[in-house]
């Protein structure tokens, strides 16, 4: 664990609200900017374009953008280098000329799909681990940092009548308290960002209260997070009789979010449930409009949906993986890069007809996000450990398994540098998310198992509690 986080799980709740604000401030001042408000407003007008808009719109950019990547990027140059000299005549200005990019070979070498022309110094160094427990290094100017977040507050809080300056809370997988506390805070407030990032690894029955008081006391107006954090405040505070503060949207993130789930967490927060869908290496995105339809972003990439077995382009209104080009950030551009999710958009007509009046388009399904959630014995569920892997672990992919009500077992597969400390650091990393009722295990292990469809799971339970069971 970095010595950094052992000092400030040691600060005193106001030492730790300050560094957690100054914080804020400083990736204020990287999301938003003068530009901000018009990024907001062309994205709103966008909204309302058509097939033939966006066509124009892309092809003044993509063309570019995919020359650019093949003559000034080393990963794609030394591969149109290769494919020339065996012969291929093909035009790096055309997507289909492109192969499909795994997330392997960008955790292989992140800095090979850096543009020559950046000062790595004054790009912003992202870790991701997304869905599969598979460290990702991401690399981000200032420009392209606002743009993204220009984007998403336009179609994430406009959408739903909110601003950057109204307070929210979020539920997210941050470790912003020690998870052995007892007693709260189990938040810290970030006044950079009017954010009051609460621990979704304390959401047991006897700190309900604790959490509704903060809610009220910091005057949240909205609240964020893992759908399954945000499910369980709700469960737990209906059970024990107590009132949530009413919002004015809860925006689910990371997870899938059920029937069930959308309708107790409205019941309990009395305001809509809206769903959200994007990923750090900024290709692809989408969010729920008021008529339940989840919009794609163009703007943001060039999606395609694809065959597993040849990747052949799938049917309108067929599933297949998801893949996309990111048209966002210039200086690390991913092209036809395997998000990792299949996905069924719908017919064009569909999202022409959507009572929003937006005619962006629509994602029917998305596979593939469904990570399970670990159930500790004293009732929490902890519904993501994607921070755990964010460290720069020698590893080619992890998944945690919940064997008993008590146990877990990490399972690693490892790559070139792998130690026994690194084990032994992941371990204490995955114990101080789910505390000392659970024993955690590390075990190298030759590859990770799919499902039948061929996915792979973050986290896997193999066992269900009576709730559960009840509900089938």
């Amino acid at each position: 664990m970095s010595s950094w986080v052992s000092v400030y799980h040691r600060l005193p709740a106001p030492l730790r609200e300050a560094g957690a604000s100054l914080h804020g401030y400083r990736l204020r001042s990287w999301r938003y900017g003068p530009e901000t408000d018009p990024l907001i407003a062309e994205t709103l007008e966008r909204d309302r374009w058509d097939a033939s808009q966006w066509e124009r719109w892309r092809a003044e950019r993509l063309p570019a953008m995919l020359r650019r990547a093949a003559e000034h990027v080393p990963y794609y140059r030394r591969l149109w280098e290769r494919r020339r000299a065996a012969g291929d005549h093909a035009s790096p200005e055309r997507l289909e000329s492109w192969p499909v990019l795994s997330k392997q070979a960008v955790r292989a070498d992140p800095r090979a799909f850096v543009d020559d022309g950046c000062d790595f110094r004054s790009l912003r160094h992202e870790h991701t681990s997304g869905t599969t427990g598979t460290p990702l290094s991401l690399f981000q100017s200032r420009e392209t940092v606002r743009t993204w977040y220009g984007i998403s507050e336009a179609r994430i809080r406009h959408w739903n009548g909110l601003d950057r300056r109204d307070r929210w809370a979020i539920f997210g997988g941050q470790l912003v308290v020690p998870v052995e506390r007892a007693r709260p805070p189990f938040w810290v407030w970030n006044a950079g960002l009017r954010q009051l990032y609460c621990s979704s690894y304390h959401l047991a029955p006897g700190n309900v209260e604790a959490y509704v008081d903060a809610l009220r006391r910091h005057r949240v107006r909205y609240v964020f997070g893992y759908a399954s954090s945000l499910h369980s405040l709700a469960r737990l505070a209906a059970e024990r009789g107590i009132a949530l503060p009413a919002m004015r949207v809860a925006i689910a993130n990371a997870e899938p979010i059920y029937s069930y789930q959308r309708e107790e967490i409205g019941a309990a927060f009395q305001c809509p449930v809206r769903e959200t869908y994007g990923m750090a290496e900024m290709v692809a995105a989408a969010s729920e409009c008021g008529e339940g339809s989840l919009h794609a972003w163009p703007d943001v990439g060039v999606a395609e949906v694809l065959h597993d077995e040849d990747d052949s382009p799938a049917a309108p209104g067929e599933s297949g993986r998801l893949v996309a080009t990111g048209l966002v950030n210039r200086e690390m551009p991913l092209i036809r890069y395997d998000v990792g999710d299949r996905v069924r958009f719908a017919p064009e007509s569909r999202a022409c007809a959507c009572a929003c009046g937006r005619r962006l388009p629509i994602l029917e399904q998305i596979e593939g996000r469904s990570d399970d959630v670990v159930v500790t014995p004293d009732g929490r569920r902890v519904g993501r450990f994607d921070p755990v892997f964010k460290a720069d672990f020698p590893i080619r992919e992890a998944q945690i398994v919940q064997e008993a009500p008590d146990r877990l077992v990490v399972s690693v597969v490892p790559a070139s540098g792998w130690l026994p400390e690194h084990a032994e650091d992941l371990r204490r990393r995955v114990a101080m998310r789910v505390g000392g009722s659970m024993t955690v295990a590390v075990e190298s292990v030759e590859g990770i198992p799919r499902t039948k469809a061929g996915k792979f799971r973050a986290v896997v339970r193999r066992y269900r509690d009576e709730k559960e069971a009840a509900r089938g």
